[in-house]
């Protein structure tokens, strides 16, 4: 056995809860999302989890829901790096955008391929596929290394972000990423193996 990686997608933002765009822009976490972080937190200790060293974006509210959650962990003093690799995907000039009101200008059809595609990327934006690029090299580089280390590892990052590196982990294709989702604030305990393939997956559900 290697180690244990803990991948969390941030407690609901004040974007998520308007219905805008976000990608790169930082809008901080509603009273809703500051609950789910420290929900999450207190349920990665009811299992007995400690941890290593932990990886978190540039954007605040994946920073903030890591530091809600080590609060509830005991463990506010804990390594934490911050990349930008880690950041959500670049929705360029749909950022800050209603996304009904973006559905209006360019069509409910356009609008699903630019969210939900693999390899179409927003005007000025960036594709999962995009986010795959940056975000597999600093996960591959920084965050496996400690895992297959044997320690027990934490990331507080976003729904992209965090779908890139499940694609990897869990050997999806193109295809099966397009519907795969991460809820807000819903731990997902990959346990890996010394041959980097997981072991066993667990998913904390509010």
């Amino acid at each position: 056995m290697a180690g244990t990686l803990v991948l969390v997608r941030h407690g609901q933002s004040e974007w998520n809860l308007k219905n805008l765009f976000t990608g790169w822009k930082d809008p901080d976490l509603t009273d809703k999302g500051i609950e789910e972080a420290k929900a999450a937190g207190k349920a990665l200790k009811a299992r007995g989890l400690t941890f290593d060293i932990a990886f978190t974006s540039h954007l605040c509210r994946a920073q903030n829901t890591l530091k809600l959650m080590l609060a509830e962990l005991g463990q506010e003093d804990l390594e934490t790096k911050r990349d930008e690799a880690l950041n959500e995907r670049d929705y360029g000039d749909l950022s800050g955008l209603n996304k009904d009101d973006a559905r209006a200008k360019w069509g409910e059809e356009q609008v699903h391929v630019w969210r939900r595609s693999y390899d179409v990327p927003p005007p000025g934006g960036e594709s999962l596929k995009d986010t795959l690029a940056r975000t597999l090299p600093y996960f591959v580089t920084d965050i496996l290394p400690a895992v297959m280390q044997g320690k027990t590892v934490l990331v507080a990052a976003h729904g992209n972000s965090l779908r890139s590196i499940c694609m990897v982990l869990e050997r999806l294709g193109k295809d099966e990423i397009v519907g795969f989702e991460i809820a807000t604030g819903e731990p997902m305990i990959y346990e890996l193996g010394s041959d980097t393939l997981v072991t066993e997956k667990t998913v904390l559900a509010k």
